[in-house]
């Protein structure tokens, strides 16, 4: 007897993949079916190598095979694993990071820059994208608004090389338009451009490939969840009730079964203002401590307070982010912060 592809597809399709509540022919985890007379091979993709569900998954499609197509099937040892992004730009990529928030607005951008720095400060390899198609900040504030990446030739496919300054590797949608130009995107144009952000890109060897979402829960937060091995989200907040309660919403998002990316905590930002001529002082514009007790509630790290102060803006805008600076009060924030995501 012999058997077709449409078979094997439709009897792995009962196989689930748990992490992301779906089966694995609906994930595209499925890959290389080969069939010779009664002899059916075919590989399982997996986010990673160390992925704790391969055994399960292995054993549940040979169930599947078996009991859809026959006893008679030879199957066993014939299941490749391999990891998602085995042979991909991402092949050096040990941790992605995901920089959200609920709203606009709370210096989500100004968070992902400065961490990037801080994590890059301590001797690691850091990759910076930015993932807020909508609206991108990023080469602002790297002062590189009129720079374009370099393209170049691998295997027959153009590859973009990232821009690297202080230290980061960096890409954003802002390299590639017009600045004064409105992007008017449906969903999956968005999401096209994110892809090719993080697989046409020369990555490289990197320790953490840091990436500034837009706010809001959308198609690219879920684009970037279900395609990517993402090692885990951070939610930025400012301390008022009306932040925290969209924070609420970006958290579900990040804990629904078909996600599930582990929240690694939520910073404070713009916690309090400190006036340069009053370091000691602490003026809680906002409230104090929202976000400390919004992570108590939830159960999740609280990572820390990054204040208000004018050098933090004036940076940005100069294309120098504030973690340049070792002595202000707010670099050594961040730097605390990325001793803890470490």
């Amino acid at each position: 007897m012999s058997y077709t592809k449409e078979q094997v597809v439709k009897a792995l399709s009962n196989v689930l993949y748990f992490p992301k509540g779906e089966n694995i022919i609906a994930l595209k985890m499925v890959d290389d079916i080969k069939i010779e007379g009664k002899k059916i091979s075919f590989s399982v993709v997996f986010p990673k190598m160390d992925d704790k569900t391969i055994p399960v998954v292995v054993k549940a499609c040979e169930g599947a095979i078996l009991s859809n197509l026959g006893k008679d099937v030879k199957i066993k040892g014939n299941i490749h694993v391999k990891a998602e992004n085995e042979n991909s730009s991402l092949s050096g990529v040990k941790n992605i990071i995901a920089i959200a928030s609920g709203k606009g607005g709370v210096g989500k951008s100004t968070v992902a820059v400065n961490l990037a720095i801080a994590l890059s400060q301590k001797g690691l390899k850091v990759g910076l994208i930015d993932a807020d198609i909508y609206g991108p900040s990023i080469p602002i504030m790297f002062g590189l608004e009129n720079e374009r990446p370099k393209v170049k030739e691998e295997n027959g496919k153009h590859v973009v090389i990232p821009i690297e300054k202080f230290g980061i590797k960096l890409l954003s949608i802002g390299f590639f338009v017009d600045a004064n130009q409105a992007l008017i995107w449906r969903g999956p144009m968005a999401s096209n451009a994110l892809n090719q952000l993080f697989n046409d890109a020369d990555w490289g060897e990197l320790d953490f490939l840091v990436v500034d979402l837009p706010p809001g829960t959308g198609d690219i937060h879920l684009t970037l969840a279900q395609t990517y091995p993402v090692s885990g989200a951070i939610i930025v907040s400012t301390p008022q009730q009306v932040a925290i309660s969209d924070v609420k919403k970006a958290t579900s998002m990040f804990n629904q079964d078909k996600i599930s990316i582990p929240i690694l905590g939520v910073i404070e930002n713009m916690a309090y203002f400190t006036p340069a001529e009053l370091p000691d002082n602490k003026y809680y514009i906002f409230g104090k401590n929202g976000c400390k007790k919004f992570a108590d509630e939830l159960g999740i790290p609280f990572l820390g307070q990054i204040p208000l102060v004018q050098s933090i803006s004036e940076s940005g805008d100069k294309g120098k982010p504030i973690t340049l600076d070792k002595n202000n009060p707010s670099s050594k924030a961040f730097n605390k912060i990325a001793d803890i995501i470490i």
